[in-house]
């Protein structure tokens, strides 16, 4: 069975609803223990059915009935997830300024997030792609040459994703751009294309856009998704491409975010409070290791830049025969001793950092700190490096669980090409942070520190 793309929209509307009324009778069903009666689950619709026309309307301002949500699914858990924490936020302030209703369900409301959630997930990602187009969507992709080869690679040698790119090419001379115009214009036809992946703002290809609307069909048409979109929805980064003032200024934000900031201060300021009480039984261990070993310092100082490019001080565990500023690791004859290599691969180097954390000069999550002076050296090297910097750092980020730096006792890159990687992965982070997005990275890397235990 297949849905035309026009109804798309329309049946994820109608299969929200009927798992919100779903999710409604699990939760009395959970909270009761009995099968609901029809006067209570009445007593609960007719409040729940004016909030349900909110959530439709929370979801559809989230993007959740956009016909690219039906092509990328990747992101789908975390907005979804969101605009439910929304949702019932909502529905609290409902029932608290309205008690016309005659119920108060604040333990309903908890198990009415978890149920729908669930339900919702499990609708969107499992159950309606089998009633979606299951042949891939023919798509033309127009961008930079690395970018194109990225998505090419990704998307058509990977079944997850509804689309085929059936042609594609670079904008970066003028000679493959006009090689590119005519074999899009063709494929259109020839190849059936329905979708157009492109740079939407950029001035270079509007000739190019404006005539591809002019050779859609009435029919048919044509659907443009931008291309840093697709990219960042595939890549979880931006893409390099996009980096520029512009997007800076519509995507970086240094105004406060006052309840996602105080949360994460507040889990800060607990979990540095239980962690360093639990860590200082490994001290006495890691202080004689060090000391046998070759008697040298068990503590290194380094400066490092934080939140708008201040300087801190930042305490560990030495790993290295030596401290060093401003060099990679493959600069310096500085080498990793023994017992430094157990300590980076099980992160209890970084223990006395949980000070920084109480001291709000570092996060549990967030962008490495980078030590100052490499930083000097990179922010000349790369542009808009230091846009990294408007929020504060952390001991793990989305860098850290997403690159791969080729080396499991680094969680840093070692050089400048795999640093210019790693900051649209920060660049990310500091565009779509939220405390969703932080439990999965604290998840993450507790699951990687305990398989290095492991092994």
């Amino acid at each position: 069975m297949s849905v035309a793309r026009k109804q798309e929209p329309l049946v994820l509307l109608v299969g929200d609803i009927l798992f919100f009324l779903a999710a409604l009778w699990l939760t009395l069903f959970v909270r009761y223990a009995e099968i609901p009666n029809i006067a209570l689950f009445y007593n609960h619709l007719t409040p729940f059915s004016v909030l349900f026309v909110v959530w439709v309307g929370v979801y559809f301002i989230s993007g959740l009935y956009d016909k690219h949500t039906t092509l990328l699914r990747s992101r789908l858990p975390s907005i979804i997830l969101n605009a439910q924490a929304i949702n019932i936020t909502i529905a609290a302030l409902f029932f608290f300024f309205i008690p016309y209703f005659g119920i108060a369900p604040k333990t309903n409301l908890i198990l009415y997030l978890i149920i729908s959630s669930l339900l919702v997930l499990s609708w969107r990602i499992y159950i309606f792609p089998r009633f979606g187009v299951r042949n891939k969507q023919k798509a033309a992709l127009i961008g930079y040459a690395v970018e194109v080869k990225e998505l090419v690679e990704e998307v058509n040698n990977n079944p997850r994703y509804n689309l085929e790119f059936v042609t594609s090419g670079g904008i970066d001379t003028d000679a493959e751009f006009h090689d590119l115009k005519r074999r899009v214009e063709n494929s259109i036809y020839s190849k059936g294309v329905s979708v157009v992946v492109a740079d939407i703002k950029s001035r270079k290809i509007e000739g190019l856009l404006a005539s591809l609307y002019a050779l859609a069909s009435p029919e048919g048409g044509l659907m443009f998704l931008d291309i840093h979109n697709v990219y960042e929805s595939i890549f979880d980064r931006i893409s390099p491409s996009a980096v520029n003032e512009r997007w800076i200024l519509e995507n970086v934000s240094t105004s406060p975010k006052f309840f996602y900031n105080t949360c994460k201060r507040a889990v800060d300021i607990v979990g540095a409070v239980l962690l360093g009480i639990f860590s200082f039984i490994a001290y006495p261990f890691v202080f004689f290791a060090i000391k046998i070993e070759d008697k040298g310092p068990v503590f290194i100082v380094q400066k490092r830049v934080g939140r708008y490019n201040r300087i801190f001080h930042s305490y560990k565990f030495r790993s290295m025969e030596r401290n060093e500023d401003g060099v990679w690791v493959g600069e310096s004859t500085n080498k990793i001793t023994r017992v430094g290599s157990f300590l980076r691969k099980t992160r209890i180097d970084e223990l006395p950092q949980l000070w920084n954390v109480l001291k709000g000069d570092l996060s549990f999550v967030g962008p490495r700190p980078d030590i100052s002076g490499l930083n000097t050296r990179l922010v000349e090297e790369i542009p808009y490096y230091n846009v990294r910097n408007v929020i504060q750092p952390g001991l793990t980020g989305w860098a850290q669980i997403k690159q791969d730096y080729g080396n499991i006792k680094q969680v840093s890159p070692q050089s400048v090409k795999d640093t210019r990687v790693r900051l649209t992965y920060d660049l990310y982070y500091v565009k779509n942070r939220s405390l969703i997005i932080d439990l999965y990275i604290l998840a993450r890397t507790i699951k990687t520190v305990l398989s290095r235990f492991g092994s």
